[in-house]
């Protein structure tokens, strides 16, 4: 685990030899059995999971244990290399329960505390990737208060949230409740799942409604609340790891298409306005990478600072996400605007993504609260 430097707290932005082995092999991974055309043939036939795959990443790998200690059958490591396998998700556009799973639903089982109990059995069933589970609140929910929370009749959970990303691939449901926080399978009677068309394909959402579900009781109130706003804004740091891959492969993919591709003789990129067009984009996904690997870093160190280096990182890397998207399909031409080039895909994950765990605006808000700064 990265700990700031003592005198100056000055953050660890580099990668480590080990997070660029883990790249390698997740990459390797992702290049095997989730590549472009794999991905378009999966969110065609309506199930775009690939259980294998998620069997690979995170059982085998043991992707899933990363931010568990050992202790609970985890691996001991932290957000940082957690956002590497996200960066790689991204590059990907990956159909996966990472996010929501292994960064999401893991923290706020960590936030809990507790050394024994269903807690920790839960939480060494995930780091095995034995079990999956997802937090019961809509994606776009920036906050506990968000989060449209159940209620609980006679020790049983009731009600129906909206817009739950991965629930239909959940085993296990983590859901906030006017009584605390409660673990509901998918599979007990009274739970009912019902999938949305969502503007991501690559991550599906769902309706779930809970008519008297029985569950297990994990916290109350206080501690509930404390619990689900650490995953979330775990969510949302890493979440601008995920988006950075994205962009990463967007201008990757673009540089090399306009080297390729001629007009007039010449290669379509030696035009100095696409020049210009893709060193602004370069610019930014430089600064977009040192965004998120500063929020990383500060969760992995438990900085005072994390909710400020979270709320940057959201509010400027949704926006170079959702821009490096929009370039890729542009300067791709009439490929781009196909729905056999996956830059669509990249454009869709990128919109979806903008609005995950708040919006730019929302974080903007936060980052002037935080530095006592009039409101954007």
């Amino acid at each position: 685990m990265s700990t700031p430097t003592e005198e100056t707290g000055t953050p660890d932005l580099l990668y480590s030899e080990a997070e660029e082995d883990l790249r390698a092999a997740v990459r390797a991974l992702l290049a095997d059995r989730s590549e472009a055309s794999a991905v378009l043939a999966r969110v065609e036939s309506g199930t775009p999971y690939d259980p294998l795959l998620w069997k690979a990443l995170a059982a085998d790998m043991g992707t899933a244990g990363l931010l568990v200690p050992e202790e609970l059958g985890g691996q001991g490591a932290s957000h940082r290399e957690a956002a590497v396998v996200l960066e790689e998700l991204g590059r990907a556009v990956a159909p996966s329960p990472y996010l929501t799973g292994a960064v999401v639903a893991t923290e706020t089982l960590l936030a809990l505390g507790a050394p024994g109990g269903p807690a920790a059995e839960l939480l060494a069933e995930l780091a095995a990737g034995r079990r999956t589970a997802v937090l019961a609140v809509p994606f776009a929910a920036p906050a506990p208060d968000a989060a449209q929370p159940a209620g609980v009749v006679s020790g049983r959970v009731t009600g129906t949230v909206t817009g739950v990303a991965d629930a239909a691939v959940a085993d296990v449901l983590l859901v906030p409740t006017t009584d605390g926080l409660y673990a509901v399978g998918t599979g007990t009677e009274g739970v009912a799942v019902r999938p949305l068309v969502p503007l991501d394909l690559t991550r599906p959402l769902a309706t779930v409604t809970f008519a008297e579900a029985a569950g297990t009781r994990l916290a109350d109130g206080a501690l509930a609340v404390s619990a689900v706003r650490r995953g979330l804004l775990a969510g949302a740091g890493l979440l601008a790891s995920e988006q950075l891959g994205l962009a990463e492969w967007c201008l990757t993919e673009t540089v090399r298409h306009t080297r390729e591709r001629h007009q007039f003789n010449r290669p379509v990129g030696s035009f100095q306005a696409l020049k210009h067009r893709m060193a602004q984009l370069w610019l930014e996904v430089v600064s977009a990478r040192a965004a998120a690997r500063n929020a990383a870093d500060a969760l992995a160190t438990g900085s005072p600072e994390a909710p400020l280096a979270v709320a940057v990182a959201q509010a400027y890397c949704s926006g170079v996400a959702v821009h490096a998207a929009e370039e890729c399909v542009q300067l791709h031409g009439g490929i781009g605007m196909t729905w056999e080039h996956p830059a669509h895909l990249y454009l869709k994950r990128a919109k979806a993504d903008s609005i995950a765990y708040g919006t730019a605006g929302q974080h903007r808000g936060t980052v002037a609260e935080l530095m006592e700064l009039p409101a954007p």
